[in-house]
């Protein structure tokens, strides 16, 4: 399909570029209009021009870092960034005062950079959300959006408080479940290779023994012997099949119609589904109570919380649920409908619609959501240890006892 160049004007007045894979113009109207978005101009897209940028981005993606390419700030420098502008500004200071500071104090270079050009971009007289709105590899959509409502309503210095404490809550839940599942991880793979190594390495030794002197081997002990050649002989076809099948996995789920399914199973397996539905659960109500609670309409709100929801199925949902907001039925009852998210969420958020206290209600069910997550992934740790620990016991316990099979076997045939 022809490639179309778009302009297009959001409700708060912010001009959107893009380019859009789409049979004929009146289709990309089409997406800008259902979007929300005023079309200013589309046009079809130089093929040649694509090709060069195409090119052009790769050689940037390979080489960007020598060529002093801007660095987008890593998730510690934009959550430092906030916290210290919202401490300026909370502080009464002016926002170029505060840009300067946070210049002076700031260690790493390309973060000093990124805030150098915000700060040439205020002077200039832009806002702050349109300078941040030029770095989209370090800011996203949502933390543009919440500071072009913070600036709107006179409220900047308690926008980025806010945002301050969602990205503090943010990378501490990531962290926590991460910190988790490292010593399950490590416990894990420990097993594997002290299995591999006593199948590879110690028993062969054994297998010597046993043919010197001609013993009738029990049939557990012939299994065993069989694994270890198995694994000495074709472990390194193993590993390249594996090695296979996960690059064609992940080519796979490139795919959105591919992943979306993928998700869905996911969303569906016990306890690890519980924990992902909770996760999901969580990240999208907060984001959309900190959103609606700092001024932001509902249809931009969500069509911005799209973008923290990485489950394909969970984002599958919302988009339903958001395209029956843009005709005024509200967000929970279509959520609900989907049954992707929990029933918990959609009635707190439904409560929260009647009662015109939306984003407190999500904030709410943020922090059931939240909770249930950590407690669930502290459950499964508590469970994978000791599982881990027993089968790994198992598998050793099964080749000793082949050992001394073997061993009572050579005894016999002594006597």
């Amino acid at each position: 399909m022809p490639l179309y160049d778009y302009v297009g004007m959001g409700a708060d007045g912010a001009t959107v570029d893009g380019r859009v894979d789409l049979p004929s113009e009146a289709d990309v109207a089409l997406r800008l209009q259902r979007d929300g978005l005023f079309v200013l101009r589309v046009t079809p897209a130089d093929e040649g021009a694509v090709k060069r940028s195409v090119a052009a981005s790769l050689f940037v993606r390979i080489f960007g870092a020598s060529l002093g390419r801007r660095t987008a700030l890593r998730h510690a420098d934009l959550v430092d960034f906030t916290r210290k502008l919202s401490m300026m500004l909370g502080a009464a200071h002016d926002l170029d005062r505060a840009l300067r500071y946070m210049m002076d104090v700031t260690t790493r270079k390309a973060t000093r950079a990124v805030i150098g050009q915000i700060r040439d971009a205020v002077r200039e007289g832009g806002t702050l959300a349109d300078a941040l709105g030029r770095h989209p590899e370090s800011f996203s959509r949502l933390y543009v959006g919440l500071v072009r409502a913070g600036e709107a309503g006179g409220t900047l210095a308690a926008v980025m408080d806010e945002l301050s404490r969602y990205l503090e809550r943010q990378a501490r839940q990531a962290s926590e479940i991460r910190s988790a599942m490292v010593y399950p991880a490590l416990l894990a793979v420990a097993s594997c290779v002290a299995t591999v190594f006593l199948l590879t390495e110690i028993l062969p030794q054994f297998v010597t023994l046993f043919a010197e002197n001609g013993a009738r081997l029990p049939p557990l002990t012939r299994g065993v012997i069989a694994a270890g050649d198995f694994l000495k002989n074709d472990g390194l076809l193993i590993l390249g099949v594996g090695l296979v099948a996960f690059v064609c996995g992940r080519v796979a789920l490139r795919s959105v119609a591919v992943r979306r399914k993928m998700d869905g199973l996911l969303l569906r397996v016990p306890v690890l589904g519980a924990i992902c539905t909770d996760v999901m659960a969580g990240r999208m109500t907060r984001t959309l109570g900190t959103l609606t609670g700092n001024g932001v309409a509902l249809v931009q709100a969500v069509q911005m919380t799209l973008g923290v929801v990485e489950n394909e199925a969970g984002k599958a949902a919302l988009e339903k649920a958001l395209a029956a907001a843009r005709e005024g039925d509200g967000l929970a009852a279509p959520l609900a409908a989907t049954g992707v998210f929990p029933r918990a969420t959609t009635e707190l958020l439904h409560l929260g619609e009647e009662t015109a206290r939306l984003s407190m209600l999500a904030l709410k069910a943020a922090d059931i959501h939240e909770e249930q997550a950590r407690l669930a992934t502290d459950r499964l740790v508590a469970l994978l240890v000791p599982a881990i620990t027993i089968v790994m016991g198992g598998i050793v316990a099964l080749i000793v006892t082949a050992l001394l099979m073997a061993m009572l076997s050579l005894n016999d045939l002594a006597a």
